[in-house]
């Protein structure tokens, strides 16, 4: 992170925002929320996002202007990078009426990102690794010393250096008399710890010579949309690579449901397996690549994911999972040999499944749960994964509730018109003139734009409400005058970016089909929410944390999503972004086996609520499906700042 920041004050507006250096302009003035006409999204072809610098210096943005321009002192603010204190002035072309400078304008705030500390969990002691090497310089057998090749090992392990309780999978004694004599009798054993402390300790491989410093470990999230894997060294600790990519599963469905009755069908269920398999080894073949590291150096690999994507993994049919009562297979799992189902790795290497609590509430929240320290908190945190499947936990170290619903794919892009993930070219944020009804748009890389991703759909709808130009049903004020809005083979929509402006051969639009299947999604994860609240005896007001979890949460500005009615409106700064929670988990149980060890009594501390069974969700859900909300008056700030944007437009009139 940069630590030198700036301030740049914007005119006639008279705002400040400080930035860091190297910031580009026209962001800092979003975050100022001062508006500038660009439809371009950041690549300087439109150039309406002209503005003079009065004081101080910028990077760049001058290139495409004429000399006289230049001379002017004008830049293109898209293309300009804050070098200095500024002191910009929007001139009237790039400007909205002046005659607004007043209205109210919603704060801009992302949420506090946690990150996770190694140094930390040193500090605790709470490195205690599940896997270790040990090099042995072995005695070599006599006519006097005869004793068997493992008894020999087995001795001198409890001998030198105190292992106990130690088992040699067959496989590997089959390999010991070879190996022995191949390193000279100087030989690396590996050891796996159990999860149980009465457990054995398993010895998985004997290797020629000392590899002790070659002790990799790969932590792994399985998602429905993606697969996201990294490497650790379990010496240092570090992270040596990571590489995502989408799940191979998604052409045969978007959701777990789709997923389910595929499997359902003759030779879905292996179709499927084969499937996530085949992504798993891609993504392993990428990392291990990026990493400098052969395959069979990976010791162990940690997987986290829904229960539907556990048992696909697994090729145990999920057929029960959709139909009530809902009964996953297991939640539990044995630690088992990846190869067995056909990961791409050493024939010794263990693989560790993170247990589930429900059908619904599987893996990958638990290891979110366990990332994130909820469960070892002393507040009241509301923890939210949000995504194709939502799911939603409540509680601290004392207790936990939790549940899940199915979100649909409009926040990760799916079901939207010009929807995609959130890459170059994406629409990530926007902010429209009051007056005029233009645009100012941002995108992924600062290039023209192909797309909207998550975050900005959420941007754009929670502008597009908050200035009138759609009414808490999503539909389109029809009396605006702007040619943005218009009517296309019988559906509204609003016009993002003109075609010349774009990457695609045509305009990017959102339309009121788009917006219903955002309002249904966030509906969906709000109303989980509330009646989870509810079940306990709880109200909003009552948390002290929120905790997002997600693929795009650190993008998400909070106060758009609260406006739209995703999140309950809360003070943005009690909000903390996790990021890949599910990743996070799994890393963190690569490293010690403490962290494995709590993960039983964390899943007995989480009490399932299945909002199918829940008679008030439907009733919670119905009063979401409107921007935010039914209730306005749930959402006083934004009330607050539409009435005063309501009187300023009055007195302007």
């Amino acid at each position: 992170m940069n630590d030198i920041t700036h301030k740049v004050i914007f005119q006639p507006h008279n705002r400040t925002v400080e930035v860091e250096d190297g910031a580009n302009l026209i962001r800092a003035a979003m975050e100022a929320g001062v508006h500038i006409n660009a439809s371009c999204g950041g690549e300087g072809v439109c150039g309406k996002c002209r503005v003079i610098i009065e004081q101080g210096e910028v990077d760049g943005g001058a290139e495409k202007l004429s000399q006289e321009d230049k001379d002017r002192g004008y830049t293109l603010a898209c293309m300009s990078k804050v070098k200095s204190d500024l002191v910009v002035r929007v001139p009237v072309e790039s400007n909205v009426d002046a005659s607004v400078l007043n209205i109210a304008t919603s704060p801009r705030h992302t949420a506090k990102i946690k990150e996770f500390k190694l140094e930390s969990m040193k500090e605790q002691g709470l490195l205690i690794q599940p896997v270790v090497k040990r090099y042995l310089e072995l005695p070599q057998p006599t006519a006097q010393d005869n004793l068997a090749d493992v008894t020999r090992l087995l001795n001198f392990l409890k001998i030198r250096h105190d292992e106990h309780r130690l088992l040699i999978e067959l496989d590997v004694i089959r390999k010991i008399p070879d190996i022995l004599r191949e390193g000279d009798f100087k030989v690396t054993a590996t050891i796996v710890r159990p999860v149980r402390k009465d457990g054995k300790n398993l010895i998985t491989l004997i290797e020629p010579g000392d590899t002790t410093d070659r002790n990799f470990a790969v932590a792994m999230d399985i998602g429905t949309t993606t697969i996201y894997g990294e490497v650790l060294d379990l010496n240092s600790g570090e992270v040596l690579s990571n590489y995502g990519d989408f799940n191979g599963q998604i052409s045969y469905g978007e959701d777990v449901i789709s997923r389910i009755i595929f499997a359902e069908k003759e030779g879905g269920l292996e179709t499927l397996q084969k499937k996530v398999v085949e992504t798993i080894n891609h993504v392993l073949e990428k990392i291990v690549k990026k990493a400098g590291i052969r395959k069979d150096e990976v010791v162990t690999i940690t997987l986290a994911g829904n229960s539907t994507m556990t048992q696909l993994l697994l090729a145990i049919n999920p057929r029960y999972i959709r139909r009530a009562p809902y009964v996953p297979a297991s939640i539990l799992y044995p630690p088992f040999k990846a190869s067995e189902i056909g990961i791409d790795l050493g024939s010794h290497t263990t693989a560790l499944l993170y247990p589930g609590v429900s059908s619904y509430v599987g893996g990958d929240i638990v290891a979110g749960v366990m990332g994130s320290g909820l469960y070892k908190s002393d507040k009241l945190t509301l923890f939210m994964d949000i995504g194709t499947n939502a799911e939603i936990v409540i509680g601290n170290k004392d207790w936990m509730a939790c549940t899940a619903c199915s979100a649909g794919p409009a926040f990760e892009g799916g079901g939207i018109t010009f929807g995609m993930r959130a890459s170059k070219g994406a629409i990530e944020d926007f902010s429209i003139d009051p007056i005029t009804f233009e645009p100012m748009i941002m995108t992924k890389g600062n290039v023209r734009p192909k797309g909207i991703c998550g975050s900005g759909l959420i941007n754009i709808v929670a502008m597009l409400f908050e200035n009138g130009v759609i009414d808490n049903r999503g539909k389109f004020n029809r009396e605006l005058k702007t040619e943005r809005i218009r009517e296309k083979d019988g559906i509204w929509e609003y016009v993002l970016a003109w075609q010349p402006t774009t990457q695609i051969d045509r305009d990017i639009t959102l339309s009121e089909p788009d917006i219903d299947n955002l309002i249904r999604a966030k509906g969906a994860m709000y109303s989980g929410a509330m009646t989870l609240l509810e079940e306990v005896g709880l109200h909003i007001n009552d948390i002290e944390e929120i905790i997002l979890a997600g693929g795009f949460g650190s993008y998400v500005d909070l106060e758009k999503a609260m406006i739209i009615g995703l999140l309950p409106e809360i003070d943005p700064h009690k909000v903390i972004y996790l990021g890949n929670g599910s990743l996070l988990g799994a890393k963190m149980s690569s490293y010690t086996n403490l962290f494995r060890r709590n993960v039983g009594e964390v899943v007995k501390m989480m009490t399932n609520f299945e909002l199918a069974e829940t008679p008030s969700y439907m009733d919670h859900y119905v009063s979401a499906l409107f921007i935010p909300h039914t209730e306005l008056n749930y959402f006083p700030r934004l009330k607050a700042r539409m009435e005063a944007r309501m009187e300023a437009k009055r007195q302007i009139s």
